[in-house]
């Protein structure tokens, strides 16, 4: 079955897309689009996620940021650090594989690593 293209759900994609490798929480999309309701957001994100479109971290601060994920439609991992910076508050991935060994009869569905510190922009900002 088809899932329906509604506008709603494409421009929070927009929003996602506009970020690029940057993630966003919630109120930054419900902020961004104001004719949509919090619950609205929040359901077409979890669809997101369900689909396997977008991935979520936790922060140290115990938000979630949402990412597009670049390899949509196949099966892939989030096993990779997220970078906080502490001057822009921007996150965003850092795209290298990190692997992590569990025992044999383990399976790993979730992983979260988290970096805060100064962003190359902000570095380059005067003080």
């Amino acid at each position: 079955m088809k899932k329906r293209q509604t506008k709603s759900k494409k421009a929070v994609m927009e929003c996602l897309q506009r970020a690029e490798n940057y993630g966003l929480r919630s109120d930054d999309i419900e902020n961004q689009l104001p004719q949509f309701d919090r619950v609205t957001v929040y359901r077409i994100l979890q669809g997101f996620l369900d689909d396997g479109i977008i991935h979520k971290v936790i922060s140290d601060d115990g938000k979630f940021y949402y990412f597009k994920c670049h390899t949509c439609g196949e099966i892939h991992y989030h096993n990779h650090y997220h970078f906080k910076c502490e001057v822009c508050g921007k996150v965003e991935c850092m795209n290298n594989e990190i692997e992590v060994k569990v025992p044999k009869d383990y399976t790993v569905e979730n992983v979260n690593f988290w970096i805060t510190g100064v962003c190359s922009q902000c570095k380059k900002q005067p003080k």
